[in-house]
């Protein structure tokens, strides 16, 4: 059954409740296991997978993604982001920088036809230095909340999707084995991952249900729920592909579907992000970042 309000939530609101739910997900976790420290890896041939005990399942999808030790040590990555909705046409595209040990998160606009001031023209900056977000159109900074808000929302939320295979690792995560599924002729091992209320703060979290390639250990496909809108359930599909990009096996290509009123998914995606021009260790720092 789709939920009522599912029927009507179009891909704009899609975007930005995901932010929020990235957001939510990511902050409060973050406290409680933070990135901003090296994690304590032990790395082996061949690493657990244990059904009886997913979370060794979720630490054998970090270690097959690169480790977070190996993209802790490369220190930055940038790269061209593409975010298209194939059905209007309209597009976000930005160069897209990240600093690992602080999370500071720089991206410019060339394009921002969809979620960040898209009645404005000429090139957007957004800034996130680790505590606070900056926001400049032109040169000029903006003030103005609302597009401020949207802004931080960008900043940490494409940050979170760039780490979201070491974000799946949280000790927050609360997950549990649900057996296979098949897709694409493929079997693979379903995983539902939640979040713990008394370390997240939130009495209401997102779900995730994720397919995890028992072969490569990578996620190639996922549901997610969207509560705030009335998505209860974790239906909400996203299919990534992946490129090994310096030893980090990166999703480049990302698609989203949604449901329709008889839960099937249509074949074109409702959003497609693309991922180019990957570089890691660039030398960046708080002060050349926005250079």
């Amino acid at each position: 059954m789709i939920p009522q309000k599912m029927k009507t939530l179009n891909w704009k609101l899609l975007a930005l409740a995901a932010l929020g739910f990235l957001l939510s997900c990511g902050q409060k976790s973050k406290q409680a296991n933070s990135n901003i420290e090296p994690a304590k890896e032990t790395v082996v041939a061949e690493p657990e997978y244990d059904t009886n005990n997913p979370k060794t399942i979720l630490a054998a999808v970090a270690q097959a993604h690169g480790g977070w030790n190996d993209l802790w040590k490369k220190g930055d990555v940038e790269y061209t982001y593409t975010y298209h909705y194939p059905s209007t046409g309209k597009t976000d595209l930005s160069l897209e920088r990240y600093i690992f040990g602080t999370e500071e998160s720089y991206g410019k606009y060339s394009k921002h036809e969809i979620n960040s001031m898209p009645n404005s023209e000429g090139e957007l900056e957004q800034f996130f230095d680790g505590t606070s977000t900056h926001l400049k159109l032109n040169g000029q900074a903006i003030d103005e909340e609302e597009h401020l808000s949207m802004a931080d929302f960008l900043r940490r939320t494409n940050y979170y999707w760039f780490t979201m295979p070491y974000k799946l690792n949280d000790k927050a995560v609360v997950a549990k084995y649900l057996g296979t599924e098949d897709y694409n002729g493929t079997t693979y091992d379903k995983i539902e991952v939640a979040y713990d209320k008394d370390l997240t703060g939130k009495e209401q979290n997102d779900v995730y249900i994720v397919l995890v390639n028992p072969e490569t250990r990578l996620v190639d496909r996922f549901y997610f729920s969207l509560p705030y809108f009335g998505v209860e359930e974790p239906v909400i599909a996203a299919n990534y592909e992946y490129e090994d990009i310096d030893g980090q096996m990166i999703s480049t290509k990302r698609t989203y579907f949604m449901p329709g009123p008889d839960g099937a998914y249509a074949e074109e995606a409702g959003v497609v992000q693309t991922l180019t021009n990957i570089t890691f260790g660039n030398g960046f720092t708080r002060e050349n970042l926005m250079q």
